[in-house]
């Protein structure tokens, strides 16, 4: 636990610089493009379009209910895309974030367990800006918003505290075995089939061990706390009480994991190289 407060601590204390640098790295990256960071917001976009083309057919574009409502299938995609492509985008950028940084940081007197924390915060600012497209799709849609929105709150801090915590733990095992780089880049995109993103897991009632094993996958509570503050259908929250707990507990843990590899190995990252 010694790790854990520690790791907790730097993030406090630098919270300012990294997010400086988060939003320094997301300028500079798309300062050689003509629509410069306007293509972080239509890369996401085009890709929803596209599954919803894909899977909307082999579904004959029917509805999905959503706590016994039924909800256009493309609707019930948006929200639940965009956590996917915040956490694989992040979970990429985050898992090589040291090494990549290694000779920079050599040089300066700069805590590493807050580096993965740079490339979350770049792809948050752009999670919120397709959030907000989003919402206003929603509102034109019918689906107003309703007091259920509040708990869109909580499911960010749950999206980025998974996302820390698994992240913090890549990027350590990344800088030890370049492999897991690209293990992790090839693993994740089967994530987008196993998260309740492009087919309901309701689908699989008829089998409700396999259902049942599925939603040990943390980022299922995210995507449907997201649907459920979006589409005004319930508090997820309390509703699913216990999920949350599996939830939390997860995150602890690798967060524990995460920070004890973490101060184990950085002082040696620079052997590495």
């Amino acid at each position: 636990m010694k790790s854990l407060f520690k790791l907790i601590k730097e993030q406090i204390e630098y919270f300012n610089l990294a997010r400086r640098l988060s939003l320094y790295e997301l300028k500079s990256s798309n300062k050689n493009n003509y629509l410069g960071m306007l293509w972080e917001l239509l890369n996401p976009l085009t890709q929803i379009l596209i599954y919803w083309f894909v899977f909307g057919t082999l579904r004959n574009r029917a509805p999905v209910e959503v706590n016994g409502e039924e909800i256009p299938f493309l609707l019930w995609l948006i929200v639940g895309f965009l956590v996917w492509i915040f956490f694989y985008q992040a979970s990429i950028q985050a898992s090589k974030s040291i090494y990549s940084r290694l000779r920079m940081l050599s040089k300066m007197n700069f805590p590493m367990s807050v580096i993965p924390n740079i490339p979350i915060f770049s792809k948050m600012y752009i999670h919120i800006g397709m959030i907000i497209i989003a919402f206003f799709i929603y509102q034109f849609s019918g689906y107003t918003v309703t007091i259920y929105i509040i708990q869109f709150f909580y499911f960010v801090i749950c999206l980025y505290a998974l996302t820390f915590a698994f992240g913090l733990i890549m990027s350590t095992l990344s800088t030890i075995v370049r492999d897991v780089h690209l293990f992790l880049n090839s693993t994740l995109r089967m994530g987008l089939y196993v998260s309740g993103v492009l087919w309901p897991l309701t689908i699989l009632n008829d089998f409700p061990k396999v259902q049942a094993f599925l939603k040990f996958n943390p980022l299922i509570y995210v995507v449907e706390g997201y649907r459920y503050a979006f589409l005004g259908r319930g508090w997820y929250i309390v509703e699913h009480w216990k999920y949350g707990l599996y939830f939390w507990a997860l995150v602890l843990i690798l967060l524990i994991i995460g920070s004890v590899l973490h101060m184990r190995f950085r002082r040696n990252f620079i052997d590495y190289l």
